[in-house]
């Protein structure tokens, strides 16, 4: 079953996280099926960059986000506006 979790990079005590899509058997630095995003806690605010389109595509695809990735994803959503929107404030 696979997997949409966080992928602990950075050196120690300064963590930076990528946003994977992974098999759930897998360690949690190991293989991954590909790079959605990433999350800097670090910075004030915290920094997340997920790419929606290939997350609902993986979400469709019956991948399960960890808890911590699933709040990620809310934030995410709400601080983009919609498309509509968007293309309405450009003009």
């Amino acid at each position: 079953m696979l997997s949409i979790r966080l992928r602990r990079v950075g050196t120690t005590k300064k963590p930076h996280y990528r946003v994977v899509v992974a098999d759930s058997r897998d360690w949690r630095d190991g293989r991954f099926v590909e790079v959605l995003g990433h999350y800097d806690p670090r910075q004030e605010p915290a920094v997340v960059k997920i790419d929606s389109e290939r997350a609902q595509f993986w979400l469709g695809k019956g991948a399960r986000p960890s808890e911590t990735v699933r709040s990620l994803l809310k934030k995410n959503t709400a601080a983009s506006p919609a498309p509509a929107e968007a293309a309405a404030g450009s003009r």
